[in-house]
């Protein structure tokens, strides 16, 4: 079996790498090339990559290379997980909105627009270098926003599932407090991508006994605490929001905190230099623990899930996924891009059954999906014009002098990656 990983040189590659390791008996790994244009970082992740398969004996192969279609050739999946315009594309997204009193961050807001609007066409050519050299091949996304960029390669004829860490960590946190192995929890996990709420967590299944009033009597502070929500906001909710929705519960607080603290981005940057650095020493041959404060946990094992499941049939029945809504959620549109457990296999993913969503939560989903429209729109066609709907129609923008003030700013910080800009 031949994987691609087409942004190869990030530094979370080695989170990647070992879980493709460890798991080698659940996806067994022949070929697994790394793709990257940077050559520099690229061969500095790939010698670490080496060095891991080989402290954990698997004979699988690893080949870095900055040439996207010869990577990819005869792949059976490729991932993506590339980072358009950098570190410092992401400084930018999450600074210029905060200058409007609005989030600055690299998935949700103008920020995240920014992103979807760099990322959308390359990860589009990209799709198509794929289909070209294996049309039955799986693109599995893991590049945000990813709910926007899985849409567009799915309405372009894509094989394709977006994956997020979300769920699976609120897996192996459940799992944690209620003392049960991470594969007998089972979410009710329903929204968008980044957009999303535990309505329940089973046991055993999806037809499981509901634990989540239990989850919730028992560790409601904790829960509350590792959210940074109030506790009185989860006992009156009900269920567990994913913590991206801060953003829209707790939105100024968040400005107030993004305008008095160093950015992600930076952290990330000066974090990302040490670990290069890390992964240079020809002695090290394991992921080292600081990788952990690099965001993406348990990604590792959530990809090889999926990978395992649409290619070797060795994966979980049922995976927390984004994929096509299909009239799993009434109240959208079938084309529409939902982040549901479903049913993982050779054919794609098949999202269960959703019981009637609270108005609570279906109203800010839909406002959220009809801002992706209009996202996903301006990614494929360009235009001021468009950039400021989308802008408008976000519910944690929503104002027209800020949807015009941040359509400028926004395109005076991206001009370098839009061509029609």
């Amino acid at each position: 079996m031949k994987l691609a990983v087409v942004g190869g040189g990030s530094t979370y590659t080695p989170e990647l790498i070992d879980g493709f390791a460890r798991l080698r008996d659940t996806l067994p790994i022949s070929e697994l090339v790394l793709i990257d244009p940077a050559a520099d970082r690229l061969e500095l992740v790939g010698g670490l990559a080496r060095r891991i398969f080989a402290k954990q004996g698997h004979n699988g192969t690893i080949v870095t290379t900055t040439d996207v279609d010869a990577g990819v050739a005869d792949a059976d999946a490729v991932l993506l997980q590339l980072r358009v315009g950098g570190q410092a594309a992401r400084l930018n997204d999450e600074t210029w909105p905060l200058e409007c009193g609005c989030v600055g961050q690299e998935t949700t807001g103008a920020g995240g627009l920014a992103k979807a609007l760099r990322t959308v066409p390359v990860v589009l050519d990209i799709a198509e270098r794929v289909r070209r050299t294996n049309p039955n091949a799986w693109i599995i996304d893991f590049t945000n926003p990813v709910g926007i960029v899985t849409r567009a390669l799915l309405q372009a004829g894509h094989k394709a599932v977006g994956l997020c860490n979300v769920a699976i960590g609120f897996q192996r946190k459940f799992a944690r407090l209620l003392d049960v192995a991470p594969a007998e929890v089972h979410l009710d996990h329903i929204g968008l991508n980044h957009l999303t709420w535990e309505t329940g967590v089973r046991i055993g299944g999806p037809d499981g006994a509901d634990l989540l009033p239990k989850l919730l009597a028992d560790h409601a502070d904790t829960i509350a605490g590792d959210l940074s929500l109030p506790r009185p906001l989860i006992d009156r909710l009900g269920v567990v929001p994913s913590y991206y929705l801060r953003y829209f519960y707790a939105h100024d607080e968040v400005v107030r905190e993004l305008r008095t603290k160093p950015s992600r981005a930076a952290e990330v940057a000066a974090m990302e230099q040490e670990l290069l650095t890390m992964y240079g020493d020809p002695t090290l041959d394991t992921k080292p623990e600081l990788l952990a404060k690099r965001g993406g946990a348990f990604y590792s094992e959530a990809a090889v899930d999926l990978a395992a499941s649409l290619l070797a049939g060795g994966g979980s029945p049922y995976q927390v996924v984004n994929t096509r809504n299909g009239g799993t959620l009434p109240f959208l549109p079938d084309d529409a891009v939902i982040e549901v457990q479903a049913a993982v296999g050779a054919d794609g993913a098949t999202p269960l059954a959703v019981p009637k969503v609270d108005p609570l939560y279906a109203g800010l989903i839909a406002q959220v999906t009809a801002y992706e429209d209009l996202a996903l729109d301006a990614a494929l066609r360009g235009g001021r014009d468009r950039v400021f709907a989308a802008l408008l129609s976000h519910p944690l923008i929503g104002q027209y002098e800020y949807a015009d003030a941040l359509t400028d700013r926004l395109l005076a910080h991206n001009r370098e990656h839009l061509a029609w800009a």
